[in-house]
């Protein structure tokens, strides 16, 4: 069976960008966690964490890794925090190979255009934006770490981060970091 593709880091990375480019160049069906659980919950991430909370939308999230790791042969591209849950790192490690996509932090902050629509970010602007990234990726970096394998996509757009992730799952010596 084919294993699954993982493709995961933190926001503003470029994961659905490049995971449905992947998705597509591999043939496969891809999914985005994150807008599936807004298909799923009628709401926008936004909003599941001012109406119910972190945790609540933690739950929908583990329940549909539980759910997609089930599966094979998919391209799945999750939240930036949802490999920060050993159990879903387990799970989905199961049955697939996990990518990370990594950026510095004043590319995310850069490419984030309105921090106010990411939970984890809202009300920051500048330096605080800087370092409120920073500090949420040293809390993943162990998780990140642990990847099959990385991509720096600071210099990088979709297409080229793609290939390099291409070439990974067929085989090839990418160099990806």
């Amino acid at each position: 069976m084919t294993p699954n593709l993982i493709i995961t880091g933190f926001m503003a990375t470029g994961k659905t960008a490049v995971g449905r480019i992947v998705a597509r160049r591999l043939g496969r069906p891809f999914v985005d966690t994150d807008e599936e659980i807004e298909r799923r919950t009628g709401l926008s991430v936004r909003e599941i964490f001012a109406r119910h909370g972190e945790p609540f939308f933690r739950g929908q999230e583990a329940a549909l890794v539980r759910e997609l790791a089930g599966q094979r042969g998919l391209v799945i591209a999750t939240g930036g925090g949802t490999l920060v849950d050993p159990q879903n790192v387990r799970l989905l490690r199961t049955g697939g190979l996990i990518v990370v996509l990594r950026a510095r932090p004043e590319t995310i902050a850069a490419r984030i255009s309105n921090p106010e629509e990411r939970p984890l970010l809202a009300g920051r602007r500048g330096p605080e934006l800087v370092a409120r990234i920073r500090e949420l990726l040293a809390r993943r970096k162990a998780v990140y770490e642990a990847a099959d394998f990385t991509v720096d996509t600071d210099d990088r757009g979709p297409g080229e981060v793609a290939a390099l992730i291409v070439e990974f799952v067929k085989g090839g010596a990418a160099g990806g970091t």
